[in-house]
Parts: C-alpha cells; sequence; structure tokens
C-alpha cells in the first residue's frame, strides 16, 4: 500500500533537498546560535534558501524556543510571515520527511520536529491574519483530512489562509469514517476540502462523497481535494466526485474563492 508523507502538502521533493547531507551542525549536535539564525542578509524580497531551511529543520529537532528564535530572525530580516510559512515552514516540512524516508532521522524525532513546525504555526497565527487581512465573505468552509490521519500540518496552514481571506473556518481530523461523515453533514459549508495523504480510503471516499453532498443541505456544495496525494498521484483522485487542486496555500484559497456563486 503506498504511502505518502503528509507534510509535503503544499509541493512535491525537490531532488535536490534529497540529494543534501544533514547540516553539520546537526551531525555534530552543536546548539544553534546568533551566527546560524541572523547570519544572512536579504537583498530586498529574496527567498529564503536552503541552508535557511535547514537551520529551521536543525531548530525543530532541538526544541520549540530554538524554532521560535529562527523565525523571530527572519523577520527581523525583512521576511513576512506569509513568506516565512510558503518559503520556510512548508519546505522544512518537506525536508524532515525527505531526512526521515532517507533514514537519516528515526520516526520520533520527525514527530517531535514536525510537531514544532505546526505549533509555530499556532504561535503565529494572531499576528499573520492581521498582515494583510480581509473583511468577511460570508462563506464557510469545512477543511478535513481523510480518515485516521496522522498529521494535519498542510491544512492546518491551508485554514490560516483561508480565514485571512474572509472565511469561516471548521478544522477536523476524523477518526474514522463515522466520525468523517458526521463532520461532513455537521453543519451548512459552502466547500469542504479533503487532504488525502494515503491510497487507504480512496475507494470509501470515491463511493462516500457522492452520498455525502446529494445529503447536504447545500446543493450546491463545493468539495475540492489535495494534499499529498494531489502532488504524487493526482490520477489516482480523479475519480472522487470532488475538483482535485495540486496547489499552494494561497492559490487554493483564490481557486475555491473564485468557484463561489456570485450572490455569495
Amino acid at each position: 500500500m503506498a504511502q505518502f508523507n503528509p507534510e509535503t502538502a503544499q509541493s512535491p521533493p525537490s531532488g535536490d533537498v534529497l540529494r543534501q547531507p544533514l547540516p553539520e551542525a546537526l551531525r555534530q549536535s552543536a546548539p544553534i546560535g546568533p551566527r546560524l539564525v541572523g547570519g544572512t542578509s536579504f537583498s530586498g524580497k529574496s527567498g529564503l534558501d536552503l541552508a535557511q531551511i535547514q537551520v529551521l529543520a536543525q531548530a525543530c529537532l532541538q526544541g520549540l524556543d530554538a524554532a521560535r528564535q529562527v523565525v523571530f530572525g527572519w523577520q527581523r530580516q525583512g521576511q513576512s510571515l506569509e513568506d516565512i510559512y510558503l518559503q520556510g515552514i512548508t519546505p522544512c516540512a518537506r525536508l524532515l520527511g525527505d531526512w526521515w524516508c532517507s533514514d537519516r532521522l528515526d520516526f520520533a524525532m520527525t514527530t517531535i520536529a514536525s510537531s514544532h513546525l505546526q505549533q509555530l504555526l499556532h504561535d503565529f497565527s494572531a499576528e499573520f491574519l492581521q498582515e494583510s487581512p480581509q473583511q468577511r465573505n460570508g462563506l464557510s468552509v469545512l477543511l478535513l483530512t481523510e480518515p485516521g490521519a496522522q498529521h494535519s500540518l498542510g491544512l492546518f496552514m491551508l485554514s490560516e489562509f483561508f480565514k485571512r481571506a474572509g472565511w469561516v473556518v471548521t478544522v477536523a481530523v476524523p477518526q474514522d469514517v463515522g466520525d468523517f461523515k458526521q463532520l461532513f453533514l455537521s453543519d451548512w459549508f459552502d466547500a469542504v476540502g479533503i487532504s488525502v495523504s494515503t491510497d487507504r480510503h480512496l475507494q470509501t471516499l470515491n463511493a462516500l462523497l457522492p452520498q455525502l453532498r446529494d445529503a447536504s443541505d447545500n446543493l450546491n456544495l463545493h468539495v475540492f481535494v489535495g494534499g499529498p496525494m494531489a502532488y504524487a498521484a493526482p490520477d489516482l483522485l480523479k475519480g472522487l466526485a470532488a475538483k482535485v487542486l495540486a496547489e499552494d496555500a494561497p492559490r487554493t484559497v483564490a481557486c475555491v474563492t473564485q468557484a463561489m456563486p456570485l450572490s455569495a
């Protein structure tokens, strides 16, 4: 059974990243200091490079406070939280997954480091939502993982972009198929997004989604699927009664918003 790393939800792994060795500081268990955190200067709006992403990965392995200091350093150097989310946290999650797949990290270390990345999103949520807030648009979205998913970092990040765009957002991690069905029908939603990380429930979703759409209070419910499989195996998702989106968070939000009726 194919398994796809759920922390790669924003884009497929880069071959260059897969070939990168662990940073020397990580191999030597060296502490993170100001030289690593703030030693790189930016020119204008230049993006975060691989070396800086490795520093964040190293920090997440050392602890949450170290990870926060890296983000603070990037902010002092002029990076917005949107840039940090898309160019820093997203590829860092992917890099941690690459290190795990290549046996450079064990499962426990990968899980702890990934949890620190997700905690960063929680810690900076209020500040992120104030960077470029939009007025409420009257639309609501339910964002679900597939049943029994182990990770929700990508889904939570997507929820933050929906909130900032003025949507009312509900995020849920259903424990099983029954929980998934109950959450799907729990309220009126203008859209439902499902993050699919594995092929375990594809047959179930294929049969279930048409039934849930018919049972929904909203006859014009917009359903979309994304997540790791939208990048790794999009053809497997095309049979679902949902639109397949393999975009980063801002483009996903824009695509779903544009699909809404003008009267919403």
